[in-house]
C-alpha cells in the first residue's frame, strides 16, 4: 500500500504509466479508504487488515493475484470519468484472459452479496467468467495522478506469469505500449518506507474510522 501511494505521489516526475505486479508474504486483507474499521474487521479473520489508499470494499489476499496501475496527470487515462476508467481497465483485463483461453465478460449490472464477500457478488463492469467474478478494482484520482489497485481471483489451470505477460501483450496490441522493466528509485523507495512506518503499519491510520 505504501509503495503504491509513493508511486502515485511521484507519478508526474516518473512521467509514464507504471504497471506493478506484487504478491503477499502472508495472508492478509485490505479495505477501502472510506470504510469503517470496526464493521470491516468483523467480516474477516484475516490479519493484518490494512486500509487501502483507494476506495472499494474488503478484499481478502489469501489466494488472489494483485496489481496496481499508476497514471501521471496529463495522460488521457487520468482525464477519464471514473466509470470510463473502470471500463477501460477491465476491458484490458478481459482481453488478457482471452489470450490465456478464458472467455470473460464485463458485468452488465451489479449483483449484491453478503458483507465481506467481495468475490461472491460484483459491481457493474467487474470481470466475470461462467457466472463467477474474476477481477475487481478500486481507484483514487487526484492532482498527483491516478492509482488503480486490482485483485484477480485466478481461474484454475492458468499460470500467473502467463496472465501477467498477456496483460502486457494486450496493452501493446491495443495501444502500442512498449513496456520497460522499472525499479523504484531511492526517492520513491524512501517515501514508501516512510509511509509504511508512519501510516500503513499504524492503528491510527487503519482504525481511525
Amino acid at each position: 500500500m505504501a509503495l503504491d501511494e509513493a508511486l502515485l505521489e511521484h507519478a508526474a516526475r516518473l512521467g509514464k504509466p507504471v504497471l506493478r505486479f506484487y504478491g503477499w508474504t502472508e495472508c492478509a486483507a485490505t479495505f477501502g479508504y472510506f470504510q469503517k474499521f470496526a464493521e470491516t474487521s468483523a467480516l474477516t479473520p484475516l490479519r493484518p487488515l490494512v486500509r487501502r489508499p483507494t476506495g472499494g470494499g474488503l478484499v481478502p489476499h489469501d489466494a488472489d493475484w494483485t496489481y496496481s496501475f499508476i497514471v501521471p496527470p496529463g495522460h488521457d487515462w487520468h482525464g477519464l470519468a471514473a466509470a470510463d476508467s473502470y471500463r477501460r481497465l477491465h476491458e484490458w483485463v478481459r482481453d488478457a484472459f482471452a489470450r490465456v483461453g478464458v472467455e470473460a465478460m464485463l458485468a452488465p449490472e451489479r449483483r449484491t452479496a453478503a458483507p465481506g464477500q467481495c468475490f461472491a457478488g460484483w459491481e457493474r463492469l467487474d470481470v466475470l467468467a461462467h457466472g463467477r467474478k474474476l477481477a475487481g478494482a478500486a481507484q483514487r484520482r487526484n492532482r498527483s495522478g491516478l492509482l488503480i489497485q486490482g485483485s484477480i481471483q485466478p481461474p484454475m489451470r492458468v499460470a500467473q506469469a502467463d496472465w501477467q505477460k498477456c496483460l502486457c501483450d494486450s496493452a501493446h496490441a491495443a495501444w502500442g505500449v512498449e513496456w520497460r522493466a522499472m525499479e523504484p528509485d531511492s526517492t520513491v523507495r524512501g517515501r514508501a518506507a516512510e509511509l509504511a512506518a508512519v501510516k500503513y503499519s499504524r492503528p491510527l491510520h487503519n482504525e481511525r474510522r
